[in-house]
């Protein structure tokens, strides 16, 4: 499987993105799907997850209310709309993919990874 993330850029405090993560995988739709995040000198950290068929998702605190996870298995592809960005949401955004089962949230709960892109918001 591998994954291509895209879609980063740079956005004012309180604008929005939408990122995307294309799988090769002819398999995509039997894959949990995660985003995770990356701020400089910082460990890499969960943000959102999405079951195979997309009925079931979970984010994390820092991001409820904010970020939409989605996917669309025709086109093998995830998304993140990220709305009400703050600066502190600045970071490498990485999308992950998870071979068996839906629970876990840490990075190496995870079996495929894409490049990253980057999200930088400015105050």
């Amino acid at each position: 499987v591998q994954l291509q993330a895209s879609g980063g850029g740079l956005v004012q405090a309180g604008g929005s993105l939408r990122l995307s993560c294309l799988s090769s995988g002819r398999t995509f739709s039997s894959y949990t799907m995660g985003w995770f995040r990356q701020a400089p000198g910082k460990e890499r950290e969960f943000a959102a997850k999405i079951s195979g068929s997309g009925g079931a998702t979970y984010y994390a605190d820092s991001v409820k209310g904010r970020f939409t996870i989605s996917r669309d298995n025709s086109k093998n592809t995830m998304y993140l709309q990220m709305n009400s960005l703050k600066p502190e949401d600045t970071a490498v955004y990485y999308c992950a993919a998870k071979n068996y089962g839906y629970n876990g949230l840490r990075v190496n709960d995870y079996d495929y990874w894409g490049q990253g892109t980057q999200v930088t918001v400015s105050s």
